[in-house]
């Protein structure tokens, strides 16, 4: 890897380099990514609070608001793989910038929508911005940092993913406070255009010099297979996982993610090489990532409802309250603190420790007292320092396990098994609350669908309902933090053995 240009193209970097110069403002380079990155994060939580709004202003039914809030995340995590494969052909330069400009060509057009079908259509498109910049921002951090700032750069950009969940809500009420709700996205337009003018002057190009032609075939099937499995994970708690339409595209999804593994073996220039799952490190760290953003993501959603259907939170004040979580992230990643104690630890340690100090905290927040702010508060900022410790650590474990010639394709694993196991976490976890509400509920109750619809049909026993969906969260959030501690430790164990194996 270098980041030092040629006389014959002074903006390009060449991966194969020997002894890379530093590259000039490369800090200013990552503030510039992680204010990408940072828009692409906040578009997958800031609509939480803007539901009701638009359901009477746009006149949507619940499947439409469904869509508003899915079709990011459906586009997002279908062209993730596809999206860092282009990045190492094209340049993770130009991925960027066109990024940049469909995520804010998709902003302008989501916040001018007058109605539901517009709105979803934009948010479809900037999900395809959303899924480039996701991608080339890691890869172009994994390009312009050596390998001994590459740690601490890395646990900078996992902050601001952190920082972009909690802090969307927040901002999105604040804004629905003051501005009509289609602020909520012309806002993204002017952060987009200081970022491209900034990228446009500072970032290098990188290529994977040997990138060859455009797979397609891969395209298509990793894009399909991809859309097809997340849209039967989010729908599968709503709709029933054992109806038709969720059976249906969840084993077409299969079908297609098998099919796309044989075309990769096969074709000349594949968009991901399956030779990488021969690296038990690699194969360690992926199946870490889904492991770890299974329980943490599952867990910090049980947490957002509790702090707004049991404490009566508002959306935007809850994450409000959740900010110490991300704040504590950043502060401990910013200062260097979280890259010196990886270095020390080592990665598979660091994500042990990481994700035990991530399970303790949401135990805390669940099983401690629950009057005032105290408990919370301590169980948010031991959450953080978890979450600044394991996140780096996995990320890093994924990169490193690939050539930096490739580091668009893996920003793309790294991103897309980030997705599934989120949205696997959500459901899962979710389900898991569900069921053990409705085991709760009165005789008389238990058609009701939601904590809504069995605390609008409760009559004189609403404090009964509340008091059920408590314990159920309760369930929920223990089952999450075992989950948490399991996936950390798991990971790590496989990560250990890895390094052993291969060492």
């Amino acid at each position: 890897m270098s980041a030092e240009p040629t006389s014959a193209d002074p903006g390009t970097v060449h991966a194969d380099r020997a002894t890379p110069a530093p590259v000039p403002h490369r800090w200013l380079i990552l503030a510039v990514l992680c204010l990408a990155q940072l828009v692409v994060v906040l578009d997958n939580t800031v609509l939480t609070v803007a539901v009701p709004v638009l359901t009477v202003e746009l006149d949507a039914g619940t499947a439409d608001v469904q869509w508003m809030i899915n079709a990011y995340a459906l586009v997002l995590s279908g062209l993730l793989l596809s999206a860092g494969s282009a990045a190492d052909r094209y340049g993770r330069r130009r991925m960027l910038l066109v990024g940049l400009a469909l995520f804010g060509l998709g902003s302008a057009a989501a916040g001018l929508a007058r109605t539901a079908e517009q709105l979803i259509a934009a948010r479809a498109g900037m999900g395809v911005g959303g899924a480039l910049l996701a991608t080339a921002t890691l890869a172009v951090a994994m390009q312009v940092f050596d390998a001994a700032e590459r740690s601490r750069a890395i646990g900078v950009w996992a902050a601001t993913s952190a920082l972009g969940f909690a802090a969307g809500p927040p901002i999105g009420g604040f804004v629905l406070a003051h501005l009509p709700w289609g602020a909520i996205f012309l806002l993204n337009v002017p952060v987009v255009l200081v970022c491209l003018l900034a990228a446009r002057a500072l970032v290098p190009e990188s290529r994977d010099p040997a990138g060859g032609p455009l797979d397609l075939g891969g395209v298509a099937l990793s894009t399909g297979g991809l859309t097809a499995v997340v849209w039967a994970i989010i729908s599968g708690p709503e709709r029933g996982w054992a109806s038709a339409p969720v059976l249906g595209a969840g084993a077409a999804g299969v079908l297609l993610l098998a099919s796309f593994v044989g075309w990769e073996r096969r074709v000349a220039h594949p968009m991901l090489d399956m030779r990488f799952f021969r690296d038990r490190r690699f194969v360690g760290a992926v199946c870490g990532v889904v492991l770890i953003t299974f329980g943490a993501t599952g867990a910090l959603f049980l947490l957002t409802q509790h702090l707004q259907f049991v404490r009566g939170y508002p959306a935007w004040e809850a994450g409000l309250r959740m900010a110490p979580f991300a704040l504590s992230i950043v502060v401990l990643t910013a200062g260097g603190v979280a890259a010196s104690v990886i270095r020390r630890l080592g990665r598979p340690t660091a994500i042990a420790v990481g994700m035990t100090l991530l399970a303790g905290g949401l135990a805390l927040v669940t099983h401690g007292p629950s009057e005032g702010y105290g408990t919370l508060l301590a169980g948010l900022l031991v959450m953080g320092a978890g979450c600044a410790l394991a996140n780096p650590a996995i990320v890093e474990a994924v990169m490193s396990a690939i050539p930096t010639d490739k580091a668009g394709a893996g920003a793309g694993v790294d991103g897309t098994m980030t997705e599934v196991g989120s949205s696997l976490g959500v459901a899962v976890l979710g389900a898991v609350l569900n069921a053990r509400f409705g085991a709760l509920l009165p005789a008389a109750l238990t058609g009701a669908g939601s904590f809504p619809a069995a605390l609008a049909a409760a009559g004189p026993d609403r404090e009964a309902i509340t008091a059920a969906f408590a314990e159920a969260l309760r369930t929920g959030q223990t089952v999450g933090a075992v989950a948490v501690l399991v996936g950390g430790l798991v990971a790590a164990a496989l990560l250990h053995r890895a390094d052993r194996l291969s060492a």
